[in-house]
């Protein structure tokens, strides 16, 4: 089987509880907090924060295809966060916690478009899926205090409250997925 080494970008929600999600996946190389789908250059999180950037938080998972397909990934994104909430995960609000795929070609696009319809269909949430298509123009590196927040910080009453349950999905649904400890 031939390796390949793709990556897709996503926001769903604070990127710090994303990380650890995809982190914990066989087949990811690398997981990278940053900002996307706004208009503001090299934007810093201060900016971010005051959600007129037009960015969202967002992850890029690098990953290899042989081992986890893109599909695969988009169930796993569907099921960690809520994709039926417009701008907001739990308690944050804004056009920079919304919910986005941001394709680089029309095969992801199409993957994203298949993965919105599984999920409604699903019946997994009682309300639409809102996800966003978008195409990535730029994908901006968070500051590196950003990156591995999870690991670093594992006792952040934001972490500890938001990131368990999402391994917990994880483990449940997806647990023939994730890596050995």
């Amino acid at each position: 089987m031939s390796s390949s080494i793709e990556s897709i970008v996503v926001a769903g929600g604070c990127f710090w509880c994303l990380e650890p999600a995809f982190r914990s996946l066989n087949g990811i190389i690398s997981v990278t907090c940053g900002y996307t789908g706004g208009n503001t250059e090299s934007p810093s999180y201060d900016e971010i924060c005051q959600g007129d950037t037009g960015h969202a938080e967002a992850v890029r998972v690098d990953f290899e295809s042989s081992v986890i397909s893109l599909p695969t990934l988009l169930d796993v994104f569907f099921a960690v966060h809520n994709p039926t909430t417009l701008n907001r995960q739990g308690a944050d609000v804004g056009t920079q916690y919304r919910s986005a795929i941001f394709f680089k070609n029309g095969w992801e696009k199409k993957c994203a478009e298949d993965a919105i319809a599984r999920t409604n269909e699903s019946g997994t949430w009682n309300s639409p899926i809102v996800t966003t298509l978008e195409p990535l123009v730029h994908f901006y590196e968070a500051e590196p205090y950003h990156q591995s927040y999870f690991t670093k910080n594992p006792e952040s009453a934001y972490c500890a409250m938001s990131i368990p349950p999402k391994l917990k999905k994880i483990r449940s649904s997806f647990g023939h997925l994730q890596k050995q400890a």
